[in-house]
């Protein structure tokens, strides 16, 4: 512990990000590092306490506290006060394949168990994290590490998304012959088309990253469905084993009248073809947002994605419908440390709509009930009731309308972000595998083993729609029994 007053000290500060009003012009990462110095100061706020809850990784009341991938936080928050950076990134990689990803992307559940945080501003722990593995790249300390010996087996990992890639870091480290399959146009699949490029950047981050892991012997096929274009039966056969890290891309829909008009998507497929667009700097395919009243319903990190990109676009004005009722500011009493802080929060997706449009574009207890078109089939308004959540018969909390609430907000882009029911079903059918009660991947956690003796699986496709950390903690843990499972034993930690 460097500083043993430092949480008395120091006073929890973060780097200004660009304005809001400013950054919504391009898509460039908005996040900027503080100067080394506070940074210091931030790190020596770590109290290393005597049991640190930030590393723990568990869930209570069915969310993350503390972190899921267990990174040695109070370890290298005391490096950071010492200035020692390399080591620091050292202790980092010990854990987490990626930082420069969570420390991006991830909401920091680290935070909301941290000790300090009980009685005071949590410590900046995730912006501690991704300016030490930035500095790491600046420094040239990031260099690809290829495995010293083969062991000779072939293992192919189905999906490049989070838990893909982590897997297949892993068992390139043990030595296996790693093939991933991507059926997307490039790598990285959430990482790539699922996450805007301002939250995080395509080229200078993730094909970044990609680069390193081709250097050290994986090999990316890309544009290639298992299934399709390779039938699941080859792949088993001409492998010694196979991950299927294929994610939870089924999107719930809402079919209410009006569902079949034109100008409603499915949040994912706005935010795919924008990036994809962006990437080949070619407008085709484009779901615009430009000079449109958009509505977007559901909330969370994809419905805010959705706002942060329709503003960039130039819509004329935008709202997002959120069901559950508007959170506290501060934790509520059913709502103790060290779970997660279910807190009100304005991202930066509604900051940025708040200082174009002058308000948080959240309308929360409100739910569409009716789509509205035009004479041509567009869609051209939604129709909105406001619900209040009481229990039902069963004893389960159900949104029931209130009389007299409802509103038509005019709308000629829809965007559906209601999140996922499970993965594609098309592969799991075609392979035989069994699943469980929510449509997913049935493999046991301890073993991520599937019915299929040589096949297992990860990630969303297995637990459901997740956390991107999460996929990182189960690609570490579907390595280390797939290592196992080929060689009779496992050094890779979980």
């Amino acid at each position: 512990m460097g500083k043993p007053t430092g949480f008395l000290e120091f006073a929890r500060e973060l780097p200004v990000d660009k304005p809001p009003l400013e950054r919504i012009k391009n898509w460039d990462e908005f996040h900027l590092h503080l100067p080394e110095e506070n940074l210091k100061n931030q790190g020596a706020r770590c109290m290393d306490c005597g049991t640190p809850f930030c590393h723990t990784g568990e869930l209570i009341s069915g969310m993350a506290s503390g972190c899921p991938v267990n990174n040695l936080i109070p370890e290298w928050n005391d490096l950071i006060y010492r200035g020692l950076w390399e080591e620091a990134l050292e202790r980092l990689h010990k854990t987490n394949n990626f930082p420069e990803f969570t420390g991006r992307v991830c909401p920091a559940p680290c935070e909301g168990s941290c000790v300090l945080g009980i009685n005071n501003p949590p410590v900046t722990i995730k912006n501690i994290e991704c300016s030490i593995i930035d500095h790491g790249w600046e420094q040239g300390w990031v260099t690809a590490n290829p495995p010293e010996k083969r062991t000779g087996k072939k293992v192919a990992v189905v999906g490049s998304g989070p838990a893909g890639l982590s897997a297949a870091a892993q068992l390139n480290k043990a030595g296996h012959w790693v093939t991933v399959y991507e059926k997307g146009d490039r790598p990285g699949g959430l990482l790539m088309y699922g996450i805007p490029n301002m939250k995080l950047d395509k080229e200078k981050v993730v094909m970044r990253r990609i680069k390193v892991l081709e250097e050290e012997g994986i090999k990316f096929i890309c544009n290639t469905e298992i299934g399709k274009d390779i039938s699941a039966e080859a792949l088993v056969k001409e492998n010694d084993a196979v991950i299927l890290c294929i994610g939870a891309g089924k999107p719930r829909d809402l079919p209410i009248e009006g569902r079949n008009l034109n100008g409603i998507h499915f949040a994912m497929d706005f935010l795919t073809a924008n990036t994809k667009a962006l990437l080949d700097a070619n407008p085709e395919g484009l779901i615009s947002a430009q000079g449109k009243d958009v509505v977007i319903i559901g909330g969370g990190d994809t419905g805010t994605d959705c706002v942060g990109t329709s503003v960039r676009h130039g819509c004329t004005a935008v709202t997002q419908l959120e069901i559950m009722p508007k959170p506290p500011e501060m934790r509520a009493k059913n709502n103790p440390w060290p779970e997660y802080p279910k807190i009100y929060r304005l991202d930066y997706g509604q900051e940025e709509a708040a200082a174009k449009f002058g308000d948080d574009p959240r309308f929360y207890t409100t739910t569409a009930t009716k789509f509205e078109g035009d004479d041509h089939g567009n869609v051209k308004a939604v129709h909105t009731v406001q619900v209040e959540w009481q229990r039902n018969q069963d004893g389960r909390f159900i949104p029931n309308p209130i009389e007299g609430t409802e509103k038509v907000i005019p709308a000629q882009l829809v965007l559906l972000a209601m999140g996922f029911l499970g993965p594609e079903q098309f592969l799991l059918d075609q392979m035989g595998l069994e699943k469980d009660h929510r449509s997913n991947i049935k493999a046991d956690y301890d073993d991520y083993t599937t019915s299929i003796a040589n096949v297992f699986a990860a990630g969303d496709c297995r637990r459901g729609q997740s956390l991107v950390v999460w996929a990182f903690n189960e690609g570490r843990g579907v390595a280390q029994k797939c290592d196992r499972f080929l060689m009779g034993y496992s050094d890779l930690p979980n």
